[in-house]
């Protein structure tokens, strides 16, 4: 069966979230309508583009780029503070209506999630038509519209959704590889950032089109293992599958905005390898193993890409979690700037029994958990920096951050 995969996604989350809750409390502008952005505090990192409007962005104001920077080049523009439980509150709504109509919803970010209609048409009707009459209802019951892209996988659902916006309906199955994405700069194409476009661009390809014709052995000779994931993804191909969480089954995550960009991979590796430590003893401290490890990136210009893997057994050692988020950094990574590293882990077990052993698998599992147990104690009894991995010391850029438990 031919499968159906919905991607949702709000349009300008932060902004739209923020006018219908001012408009719901008696305001008489729409945000949406004026020159706006959602914004931080200048004096602090986080002073910042968030979101903006189509009217901010007609005056060329970008997202990701600084308030100061935003301003001049729209003296008129409204900036709007951002309130986080606000979003997610409107993100919980959103979420639950998708839920109605299938049990496989994967919420991807904050503002956008995958759906698997496979098989739904005696109950849903003609997709499209469904997808038109599900973006409707979220305007009117929650006030804010949203884009959704179909297709028969992920990868290419979400780039339907990137399509024209806002308030859209957009497909993108293999059939319509050729005519709708193959023409687009590679540059559109989803995990292709400034440094790899301008390695594709020395290399003579400037479309989707030329990436997905050119031998996949000059891409891995030049880009590594990236080069062949985008080709990969230029050819519309994407195995993954819509991860949704049982009701109850709880994601164990940590993320850190750094103190300053990171653009060396020894250096990602190290606040990986942080991460990894306090989400792995979270796990240990609520009796929990994790199966499904998933890496955020997000550059400085806003953009956030994510990926996942299901690993062989679930596991709480600090170890597994690091090298598996390091094989899923290394598959993600563009070599941009990196404001925001994250990590989170989900298909939980509580069970405790024995590992199923694998063939000329010769890892010491057992030794890997005693010696993770042996920090959790330390730490327990004399504190959280009573015992360090030595590359962190006087590396600022590595910052112990505060679990979230989500």
């Amino acid at each position: 069966m031919e499968k159906v995969i919905f991607h949702i996604d709000v349009n300008s989350a932060y902004l739209s979230w923020e006018a219908v809750c001012r408009l719901k409390q008696g305001g008489t502008v729409d945000l949406r309508e004026i020159p706006c952005a959602v914004g931080g505090d200048k004096s602090k990192r986080h002073g910042i583009i968030l979101a903006k409007s189509l009217a901010a962005k007609d005056c060329g104001v970008r997202t990701g780029e600084p308030l100061t920077e935003a301003l001049k080049k729209c003296p008129s523009l409204t900036v709007v503070p951002a309130h986080h439980s606000l979003y997610r509150q409107y993100s919980q709504k959103f979420m639950d209506i998708l839920k109605e109509y299938t049990p496989d919803v994967q919420q991807y970010s904050i503002d956008e999630a995958f759906m698997d209609m496979t098989g739904m048409e005696k109950i849903i009707g003609d997709p499209i038509a469904f997808a038109h009459k599900l973006k409707n209802r979220i305007s009117r019951e929650l006030g804010f519209t949203v884009n959704v892209g179909i297709s028969s996988n992920k990868y290419l659902a979400k780039m339907a959704s990137d399509f024209e916006k806002p308030d859209k309906v957009h497909t993108l199955f293999p059939w319509e590889i050729q005519t709708k994405m193959w023409p687009l700069p590679v540059s559109d194409l989803i995990f292709v950032g400034r440094s790899t476009q301008e390695a594709l661009h020395k290399l003579g390809i400037y479309t989707i089109g030329q990436l997905a014709a050119t031998d996949v052995e000059i891409l891995r000779h030049h880009l590594k293992k990236q080069g062949e994931t985008i080709w990969e993804f230029a050819n519309g191909r994407d195995s993954s599958l819509v991860e949704s969480e049982p009701e109850g089954n709880k994601m164990y995550g940590n993320s850190t905005t750094v103190a300053a960009d990171i653009t060396d991979e020894d250096t990602a590796r190290m606040v990986l390898l942080s991460l990894s430590e306090t989400v792995a003893s979270r796990l240990r401290e609520d009796g929990q193993k994790a199966q499904m490890v998933s890496v955020s990136i997000r550059n400085t210009d806003m953009k956030t890409v994510s990926h996942q893997k299901v690993m062989p057994a679930a596991t709480d050692i600090t170890e597994e979690i690091y090298e598996a988020a390091c094989h899923l950094f290394e598959e993600l990574w563009d070599q941009e700037p990196i404001r925001l590293l994250g990590i989170q882990t989900g298909k939980l077990s509580s069970e405790r029994g024995g590992r199923q052993m694998r063939l000329f698998d010769n890892t010491d599992y057992e030794k890997m958990e005693r010696m993770d147990q042996a920090v959790d104690k330390i730490r327990k009894k004399f504190g959280k920096n009573a015992i360090m991995r030595a590359s962190f010391l006087d590396n600022p850029k590595v910052e112990k951050q505060k679990n979230k438990k989500n």
